[in-house]
């Protein structure tokens, strides 16, 4: 074999590709960051600014805190509902510049907040950010990657948000002594400044420039990390698969693919209102209320972020052994137990002694089960279970249906607290994860091994088999 072909052989080898992986790793660290840093930062920006009125208007301070932390949120739907359409207009490495621009915004907009309406501002420009993220930076790294390494960076983009997520947490915990919010807020700058750095002398994806009638560029892209023969052939698929790709958001609804968006949209949903983000969010908060102070607190957090992270190696360790379904079902089990010990953990007054070591043992063994299941199963998931011609579509839908989850837990967990308590929250959670276990049990299939066409062609097969099934019942009851 060739120095050149050694190369540029497809297997990652190529420091062009990790340098493009790392840097479309920083798109996951600013989703993670932004999920992680208000959680400490809340603590702070409560006793800085008078949380009952917002435009001059009174509102319940639990629901202005509400609005804080979910303004990402907000920010973040328009982000990823708009992200595919502007990647397609704009290309995959611009939209990434602009997001990077617009969260750098959105930090310094936090930082330098002299009120609660600025600062909600800041964190929903801050979302537009992260929403831009969340759909561009995967769909520019699978499309510049080579083939033999496109599968692990699904999970791989899970696992840079719990690092994220976690940078975020220490970063809470370094600057908790003196209580400055406004330096956790504003270090946001510092990986959004990197991305767009180095982005900027990133190359086009090969996809969209072939898209755009720039087939030569698209070569010399591909050039730098495949092989001559793996160029052309790779050009070959690219054709052919943007000649397939007509789908429009109808086709979501075809009786075939009905049964997949289903799943897809009952696993977005789900990962959210478990409460998954009730302890990203708010786990400072949680464990203050059990007694710790604020830096024990924040300390506390950064042992949930590590847990998070670890599990969610395993998960990418495990996830191409072990299948999709067992660790999707087992770590909704693990998750439904731990809620209904946070639930009695909060209940029970005569725990209080241990209460706050009972509460953080319980959060890290919930994360740690969600990490090695609904986290990075759904990604994964919803990456492979639709058809070429709408995936981007269907994947479009359920991506906004994920935020709007998660907007929808982050607004509500407060006022929950308030209407049944923080033991009546976690058993509430906990009876909507046993719920969510029903419906995985139920309906997800398992995609471990099979390719996706495989996995295209058994839903056509099964749809073809429930019409005949449907017709001889129909024939059957007319003749009857």
């Amino acid at each position: 074999m060739s120095t050149e072909h050694a190369n540029h052989d497809g297997s990652g080898r190529n420091s062009f590709i990790y340098v493009v992986a790392a840097l479309a790793a920083l798109n996951g660290l600013l989703f993670g960051f932004d999920t992680g840093v208000i959680s400490g930062a809340m603590l702070y920006i409560r006793e800085t600014f008078e949380l009952a009125t917002v435009l001059g208007f009174a509102i319940d301070p639990s629901l202005i805190e509400g609005i804080i932390v979910s303004g990402a949120m907000i920010g973040a739907i328009v982000g990823a509902a708009f992200g595919g359409r502007l990647a397609d207009r704009l290309g995959r490495r611009r939209l990434i510049l602009v997001g990077a621009v617009i969260f750098f915004v959105g930090s310094l907009i936090m930082a330098v907040a002299p009120n609660v309406e600025v600062l909600i501002v800041g964190r929903i420009v801050d979302g537009v950010g992260v929403g831009f993220a969340s759909v561009v930076g995967p769909l520019y790294l699978s499309e510049i990657s080579p083939p033999k390494i496109r599968g692990s960076l699904v999970s791989l983009n899970q696992l840079t948000i719990t690092s994220g997520i976690l940078i975020a947490y220490l970063v809470n915990y370094a600057f908790s002594n003196g209580g400055e919010w406004r330096w956790m807020l504003g270090l946001g700058m510092v990986p959004a400044a990197v991305l767009f750095a180095g982005m900027v002398f990133m190359p086009e994806s090969p996809r969209w420039l072939y898209e755009q009638g720039r087939e030569a560029d698209a070569r010399e892209v591909l050039a730098r990390t495949r092989s001559e023969n793996q160029v052309a052939e790779e050009l070959g698929e690219i054709k052919e698969t943007i000649r397939s790709e007509s789908g429009t958001l109808r086709d979501l609804f075809q009786s075939w693919v009905r049964p997949m968006l289903i799943v897809g949209v009952g696993l977005a949903l789900f990962q959210q209102v478990t409460g998954i983000n009730t302890v990203m969010y708010y786990a400072p908060t949680i464990l203050e209320s059990t007694g710790f102070q604020d830096t024990a607190s924040l300390l506390a957090t950064v042992g949930i972020g590590v847990v998070n992270v670890v599990m969610t190696v395993v998960a990418v360790l495990l996830i191409d052994r072990t299948g999709r379904r067992p660790l999707l079902l087992a770590g909704l089990g693990g998750m439904t137990v731990m809620l209904g010990i946070l639930g009695a953990v909060f209940f029970l007054p005569g725990l209080s002694g241990g209460l706050g070591w009972l509460a953080t043992g319980s959060l890290m063994l919930y994360v740690a089960f969600f990490a090695i299941g609904l986290g990075p199963v759904f990604w994964l998931m919803i990456s492979e279970i639709y058809p070429m011609e709408i995936r981007g579509t269907a994947m479009g839908v359920v991506t906004v249906l994920n935020w709007a989850g998660n907007l929808l837990v982050s607004l509500t967990f407060l006022r929950l607290v308030d209407v049944f308590g923080q033991s009546g929250t976690f058993w509430l959670y906990g009876v909507l994860t046993l719920l969510a276990l029903v419906f995985c049990y139920q309906l997800v299939p398992e995609t471990k091994g099979r390719s996706l066409e495989e996995i295209e062609d058994d839903l056509r097969e099964k749809a073809l088999v429930g019409d005949a099934e449907r017709g001889d019942a129909v024939s059957s009851g007319s003749d009857d």
